[in-house]
């Protein structure tokens, strides 16, 4: 699957004051992924919030998407659960034909076992007409798909065809790249080891960082996956304080600051989540001017 080589971009969903989605700041907020560089966009991640949109706004929010990028990128469509029947109708129930795969986080809340999270994948797989890509976060589902359960659903379900590894453990990145089949892919979650990942043999990275510099942290990734660590290495560390900021107080609160200070799209979130302090969006601000 070359076409998820490098970098991918989990897209926000801006809001206006009143909380409401501004869809025109999402075609933007597309356009610009496109023109700078990036390899393909991930929809409906966490990212973007779907646990507090509605129904008919994600509707909306992916025929937007799918208009603006008009073909140009691969799509990647989050569907995921806690209930796998749930997932299975879901897929069963969407229209897909825009997407080249699913995005599934792991199970969060009810806490299933290795062996739960791998029924729950297997089951997904075989009722999927396109390609999986796992997400395992552990920050945000309280349990971490160990490397074994990882391989296990890459051996033995053909159509989940990589990972997307955000336990921000460069150890057990490494454990899945040396022992993989061979098209398998290890792509990062996590922006700050994204570039150690790829140097270490990981295809890419689901980013966050990535559309609020979309040509620079594309840059990073396509020349760690060309062997260049030195050069790429200069691009991290120049990234390096603001991944942190974004991160700071939690996810997509600080993106969606940094989009504003670069005129891209607007600082809302809706609850429970909350704007950044002032304090964080003075540092963030601040690495805006001097970058």
């Amino acid at each position: 699957m070359k076409e998820f080589l490098g970098t991918g971009v989990a897209l926000v969903t801006p809001f206006n004051e009143d909380k409401s989605v501004d869809y025109k700041a999402l075609e933007n907020l597309v356009n610009y992924q496109i023109e700078n560089g990036v390899n393909y966009l991930v929809v409906l991640g966490t990212t973007g919030e779907p646990a507090t949109l509605t129904l008919e706004e994600k509707e909306e929010i992916k025929k937007t998407i799918i208009k603006a990028n008009n073909g140009k990128l691969p799509l990647i469509l989050g569907i995921g659960g806690n209930n796998t029947q749930a997932v299975i109708n879901e897929i069963k129930t969407t229209d897909l034909s825009a997407f080249s795969a699913i995005l599934s986080v792991s199970p969060y809340y009810n806490k299933p076992t290795q062996e739960g999270i791998y029924q729950h994948f297997k089951a997904i797989s075989e009722s999927s007409p396109k390609p999986i890509i796992v997400y395992n976060v552990p920050g945000r589902t309280a349990s971490n798909i160990l490397p074994k359960t990882i391989l296990r659903l890459a051996n033995d379900c053909k159509n989940i065809i990589g990972v997307k590894e955000a336990a921000g453990d460069i150890v057990q990145a490494m454990t899945l790249i040396q022992n993989k089949p061979t098209n398998f892919l290890v792509i990062s979650g996590d922006d700050m080891i994204a570039l150690p990942m790829v140097l270490a043999g990981g295809a890419g990275v689901i980013s966050v960082i990535g559309q609020g510099y979309p040509k620079d942290f594309s840059s990073l990734i396509q020349l760690g996956l060309n062997n260049k660590p030195k050069e790429a290495y200069l691009l991290h560390y120049k990234l390096m304080d603001v991944i942190n900021y974004i991160f700071e107080e939690g996810n997509p609160a600080g993106i969606k600051m940094l989009l504003k200070k670069l005129n891209i799209t607007s600082k809302y979130v809706r609850l429970p989540l909350v704007e950044v302090s002032n304090e964080l969006h003075q540092k963030i601000a601040d690495f805006v001017e001097n970058y």
